[in-house]
C-alpha cells in the first residue's frame, strides 16, 4: 500500500471529534486507508444492499451492534441514519468512535450540516499527489500526466486506458444516478468531454451549454455535479486591491490528469507532446498537485488565478493573509526571458504584503532569474521543501 500524507491529519481529528469523515472521489483510496489506520475497528459498507436495508429498518438496532470503533463506508447512501448517529455519539461521548467515508460531497455535506455539525472532523482524500508516488514513477512527465494518480493503477498494475474507461462508465451509470436524475447519459458524457476541452480556461457556461445542446440551467447543474463528485474544481479569480479591470469568472480544472487525458481522447502518453492543449494540461497537472498538498495537511490556503483585461495573468495565486505566493506555469522545457513577463507585471501591482514568486516548467533545471525561483516539474515530489505556502 502507498503511504498517504493525510494520515497525520486524520489521526489528529480522531482525538478531537467523536466522528471523522473522509470525503473524496471513488477509487481515491479512502477504504484502503481507513482500514489500514484503524485496523481494530469494525468495518461495514452501506454499498451492501443488505446492510442498507438493515440500517433503514432498524437504525437503533444497528447502532447497538456497531456502537463504537466502527468504519462506515459510503455513508451517504442512507441519509436518514445521520440523525440516529447524532444522538448515539452525544450519549457515548467518546472521540474517534466512528470513521465515515463518502464519495458525494453534496449528499454527505447536506446530511452533516443538518445532523452532525460540530461532531465531525472532515478531510478530503484526493488521488495520489506527486510526493506520494514511488520514485520510479517520477521520471517521465508525459507518463506521469497520462497515467494519472488513482492508487489502484499502481497497486494493481492496471493500464490507464482500462482503468479510466471503467471509471467513467461506473461514474455515469451509478454515481450520477444517485445525485441527479439525468435522462440522457450520452449527453452527459458529451458534456463531460467538452468540459475536459476547457481545462485551465476561464469558464463560459453559455458557450458550453450551446456546444452541448443543453440549456444554461442544465449546464450549471451538471457542472455542480462534477464538482460535488470530485471530478472538477473551480479556481476563482484574484481581485484584491486592484483597480484594473479583471476577469471575474473562474477557471476549471480536473483533480486527475489521467482522467482528463482519457476524456480528451489521448490513448498514448506520447500524444501529449504535440497535443493542442499541452499547456493547459500541464497547468492542470501543477495546480491540482499543489492543491492536493494542501488538502493532505488539512490546511486552509486560498487559491486563485489572476488575469486582467489586458491579458496580464498569473496562473496560480496562494493567499495566506499576510503572505502571497504567485506561480507561473509553462509547459516548455526552455527558460526564456518572456516567461517572466507576467510575474513582473504582477509584482508592480503589489502592496506591502510579503510575497514570493515561482515558475514551474517542464525542463530539468532549478535556477533564479529576475527574483523568481524557477522549479522543474519533479520538484512537486518534494514540495514541502519549496516553501510555497
Amino acid at each position: 500500500m502507498i503511504s498517504r500524507k493525510i494520515t497525520k491529519e486524520i489521526l489528529q481529528l480522531k482525538k478531537e471529534f467523536p466522528i471523522v469523515t473522509i470525503l473524496g472521489p471513488r477509487q481515491s483510496g479512502k477504504t484502503t486507508l481507513v482500514q489500514d489506520i484503524f485496523k481494530t475497528y469494525k468495518y461495514v459498507s452501506f454499498e451492501d444492499p443488505d446492510i442498507r436495508e438493515l440500517v433503514k429498518d432498524d437504525p437503533r438496532g444497528f447502532l447497538k451492534e456497531y456502537d463504537k470503533n466502527v468504519i462506515i463506508d459510503e455513508v451517504q447512501r442512507v441519509p436518514e441514519f445521520f440523525s440516529y448517529l447524532q444522538t448515539h455519539v452525544d450519549n457515548i461521548k467518546k472521540n474517534g468512535s466512528f470513521i465515515l467515508t463518502g464519495s458525494h460531497n453534496y449528499l454527505l455535506m447536506e446530511s452533516i450540516s443538518q445532523s452532525l455539525a460540530g461532531r465531525t472532523g472532515i478531510v478530503t482524500l484526493l488521488p495520489l499527489s506527486m510526493e506520494e508516488l514511488p520514485k520510479e514513477n517520477i521520471s517521465n512527465l508525459n507518463k506521469a500526466i497520462f497515467t494519472g494518480f488513482y492508487p489502484r493503477i499502481f497497486d494493481q498494475s492496471i493500464r490507464p486506458s482500462s482503468f479510466y474507461k471503467s471509471y467513467v462508465n461506473t461514474y455515469i451509470e451509478r454515481d450520477i444516478r444517485m445525485i441527479k436524475n439525468i435522462s440522457s447519459y450520452s449527453s452527459f458524457l458529451r458534456f463531460l468531454k467538452l468540459i475536459a476541452g476547457r481545462c485551465g480556461q476561464v469558464l463560459n457556461i453559455k458557450t458550453i451549454a450551446e456546444d452541448s445542446g443543453i440549456s444554461y440551467h442544465t449546464a450549471e447543474n451538471w457542472i455542480s455535479i462534477l464538482e460535488t463528485s470530485y471530478i472538477i474544481f473551480k479556481l476563482q479569480p484574484y481581485y484584491k486591491n486592484f483597480n484594473k479591470r479583471i476577469i471575474k469568472s473562474p477557471k476549471i480544472f480536473f483533480y486527475d490528469t489521467g482522467l482528463l487525458s482519457y476524456l480528451l481522447g489521448i490513448r498514448k502518453e506520447d500524444e501529449l507532446t504535440n497535443h493542442y492543449l499541452k499547456g493547459n494540461i500541464f497547468e492542470n497537472f501543477i495546480v491540482s498537485d499543489i492543491i492536493k498538498y494542501d488538502y493532505n495537511r488539512g490546511n486552509l490556503a486560498n487559491f486563485y488565478f489572476w488575469q486582467d483585461s489586458n491579458a496580464n495573468k498569473v496562473d496560480l495565486i496562494i493567499d495566506n493573509g499576510q503572505d502571497v505566493t504567485a506561480i507561473e506555469i509553462k509547459a516548455g522545457s526552455t527558460i526564456r526571458s518572456e516567461l517572466f513577463k507576467n510575474l513582473v507585471s504582477w509584482r508592480e501591482l503589489q502592496d506591502n504584503k510579503k510575497q514570493s514568486e515561482f515558475l514551474f516548467y517542464a525542463g530539468d533545471m532549478n535556477i533564479s532569474r529576475k527574483g523568481v525561483k524557477v522549479l522543474n516539474w519533479k520538484d512537486l515530489a518534494k514540495i514541502k521543501n519549496l516553501q510555497l505556502f
